[in-house]
């Protein structure tokens, strides 16, 4: 997967097409990544004895997108990812569009 923990993200399809954020979780397994502040979802909340001192009721959190609707950001514009391989043997990821290393 070319998206890791950390990167600036633009969503490229979907309804929140266009919004950018940073990736919160990475979900190798299911080709899904969460963004911050991008599918919001409301869940419904129980209180139970495991809760304890938290409250019930209705909280909003982002739910995972494919990562195919998401691409690196570079200046707020989604790039391709590519790899380089340096002099001393180490794998790098690169911008297609601007060859910089990200």
């Amino acid at each position: 997967m070319k998206i890791r923990k950390g990167d600036e993200v633009v969503v490229i399809a979907g309804k929140d097409k266009g919004a950018t954020g940073k990736v919160l979780r990475v979900l190798p397994r299911e080709d899904r990544v969460v963004v911050e502040g991008v599918n919001l979802i409301t869940k419904n909340i129980k209180a139970d004895q495991q809760r304890a001192g938290k409250e019930s009721g209705r909280v909003t959190v982002e739910a995972p997108l494919h990562v195919s609707n998401v691409a690196l950001a570079e200046d707020g514009k989604p790039v391709r990812v590519g790899y380089r391989i340096n002099e001393d043997g180490t794998k790098v990821r690169i911008s297609r569009r601007s060859g910089k290393e990200i």
